[in-house]
Parts: C-alpha cells; sequence; structure tokens
C-alpha cells in the first residue's frame, strides 16, 4: 500500500484533524480513518492510503460512463479503487464503494502506466470511475497531468460532493464530467446517501458556470422514491434554468441492488415519462439509459428535428454530424465535444 499526504485538511481547536475535502468534514484521532475509508490521519496528518491501488480497470466505450456528447464513438480506459464518501442505499458498486477490505486492490499502477495502457489500446480518454474519484483526488490529478502531456483527455463520474477549494483545484485537469444527480429532494439525499442535495447543485453550477470541463447528469429514477411526476418537474426546471438547456440528462433505470433489494426495478413508462417532461421542459438532449428504448439513447437536432447520432448498445450505428459538430442536414451546432 502507498501513502501520499494530503493538503486539504486543519488542526481543529480540540485537536483532531478535520479533513475538508468533503463537506462530510470528518474529524480523525491519529490512525483514525474517514468515512471514505481511504483518507487516514497518519503522524498528524491526512493521507491517501490507496494511492494508486486499482480495484478495477475496464475499456468502455465512452457513451457507457455515460457520455454521449464528448468524443462519442471513442474508447475510454476507466478505472476505479475502493471507497466511498457518500454511502447509497442503492449502489449498484457497493463491493468496492462501500469495501474496507484492501485485498480488492490489485497491484499499484503509476499514472505514467495508466497513459501507456491508454495510449497501447487507442482510448482517447481516461475515466475516473466505479467508486467515488473524488476521495482520490491527488491521485486523479496526477493522472490527469500525464494524460494531458500525452493528449488524452480526463473524465470523471462523480456524485460532486466536494468542497470549494479543493473543487477548484481538482476540476482543473478534467476534461469531461458526468454528475449523479440523485435526486432533487433533501430527504432523499439524507435518508439513502447520508449526504445532502445543496452541495451537489453547487459543484453542478460551478462546472457549467467556471469551468471549460464538458458536463452531462444522471438521474437514477428509483420507484416511489425520487420518480414523482413533481419532483422530475422540478429537477428539470432547475436544470434549465440554472445550466441552461443544452447539459445532455441521463435518466437511469434502477434495478434491485445493495440494500434496497425490495424495491423492483423501474419501469420502461417511468423512463419515458421523465424524458417527456424534461423536454417539454426545454432540455434539447435527454436519454434514457439501462433499458432498450428505440429512440431513448439517440441524438436529435433541436432546430429541426432530424437524427444526428444512432446508438445500439452503447454502439454507433448512424452518424450525421459534420466535422464542427452541426447537423449536416440544417447546419445547426450540436452541443459538445467532437472528433473532427
Amino acid at each position: 500500500m502507498v501513502d501520499k499526504i494530503t493538503h486539504h485538511w486543519h488542526i481543529t481547536n480540540s485537536g483532531k484533524i478535520q479533513c475538508d475535502l468533503c463537506p462530510r468534514h470528518c474529524q480523525l484521532n491519529e490512525g483514525q480513518r474517514g468515512f471514505c475509508f481511504v483518507r487516514m490521519r497518519k503522524n498528524n496528518q491526512i493521507a491517501l492510503t490507496n494511492c494508486g491501488e486499482i480495484s478495477s480497470y475496464c475499456i468502455d466505450p465512452i457513451e457507457k460512463k455515460p457520455l454521449y456528447h464528448f468524443l462519442p464513438g471513442s474508447s475510454v480506459l476507466s478505472f476505479g479503487m475502493i471507497g466511498c464518501n457518500l454511502d447509497c442505499k442503492f449502489c449498484q458498486n457497493w463491493q468496492i464503494s462501500r469495501a474496507k477490505d484492501t485485498q480488492l486492490l490489485a497491484t499499484h499502477t503509476t499514472p505514467e502506466s495508466i497513459v501507456e495502457t491508454a495510449k497501447q489500446h487507442y482510448c482517447q480518454s481516461v475515466a475516473f470511475t466505479y467508486n467515488e474519484p473524488i476521495i482520490f483526488m491527488e491521485y486523479a490529478m496526477e493522472t490527469a497531468q500525464a494524460c494531458r502531456e500525452a493528449g488524452i483527455k480526463t473524465v470523471i463520474v462523480t456524485n460532486g460532493y466536494i468542497c470549494d477549494k479543493p473543487r477548484e483545484e481538482f476540476f482543473q485537469q478534467i476534461d469531461a464530467a458526468n454528475v449523479d444527480l440523485k435526486s432533487f429532494n433533501e430527504t432523499f439525499y439524507f435518508s439513502l446517501t447520508k449526504a445532502h442535495l445543496q452541495p451537489v447543485l453547487e459543484t453542478l453550477e460551478y462546472l457549467k458556470k467556471q469551468t471549460h470541463v464538458w458536463l452531462e447528469i444522471t438521474n437514477l429514477l428509483i420507484p416511489n422514491l425520487n420518480d414523482s411526476e413533481h419532483e422530475i418537474e422540478q429537477l428539470t426546471q432547475w436544470i434549465v434554468e440554472h445550466l441552461g438547456v443544452d447539459v445532455p440528462l441521463h435518466f437511469s433505470a434502477f434495478f434491485p441492488t445493495w440494500k434496497l433489494q425490495e424495491i423492483p426495478a423501474t419501469p420502461a413508462e417511468t423512463l419515458i415519462r421523465a424524458r417527456a417532461i424534461a423536454l417539454k421542459n426545454g432540455l434539447r438532449y435527454v436519454y434514457i439509459g439501462n433499458l432498450n428504448d428505440p429512440t431513448g439513447s439517440d441524438t436529435y437536432c433541436h432546430h429541426c428535428g432530424q437524427q444526428l447520432i444512432q446508438r445500439k448498445n452503447y454502439k454507433i450505428s448512424d452518424y450525421q454530424l459534420s466535422p464542427t459538430g452541426r447537423c449536416r442536414f440544417c447546419n445547426t451546432p450540436c452541443a459538445g465535444i467532437f472528433n473532427p
């Protein structure tokens, strides 16, 4: 195991060290780990205790992150570690996000070796995903810098639960983000994730208004918990008002898992209804995930209505964008970052 000393912390009046990475503000005694498990007080500092220890590694289509408007059709090298700063009862990667067993970690992997692997497999980007990348921020930033020097983009799939100063530092190194907006209800956040909604909304606004990071959003719809028409109306109206109409939104289907085994899978009608509400409220790019919907994964021109990108099982089967990302039928720009 490799430790890396972090710098987002301070000593409290009581002599504890408070981690200032995320809004949990864990206050630690010597030898105590934070909620995320991987950040620990050692020698009167906070150390990232699993720096470079990878638990999961895969080459994916970028669409699987999901990112539909960032280098569509390209491959991404995805990796994750263990731990998380949330405790979602519906986590689909709970085996690693809630792990307390360092045996899940593979051999130590350097940023340079990740870059080399991405190059060998013709990946245009590297994704920090599977568990929450915010908690291994220092290693992710080192990897992102190595990627940037090699001409490779970096992607983060995140819950967005991070404090102001580390948020500003971290996202300077990131090219694209999919933020999991789990609900638009504070009660849901507190009871089902042990976190709060407002910091996530602040991250979304920061990314959209103060960075050049390409932003997409995922909302997992869980029956009878966050799938009401009222909440979807509120969520999509907030996105339009605070982030704009061009931010892609992915409604994803829930399947029974972790601590919500008793709740059934999300019906197709729920996702179709949610997409219709989002489109009605003005969002231009709304998608259905984890479900084989004939049109819910395709991209359409917001001006002329023509199909621009057709997707089947995360693969592109038809592409009608110009090299500059414009509709081939009416020349209207499509929001996103596209290969020339």
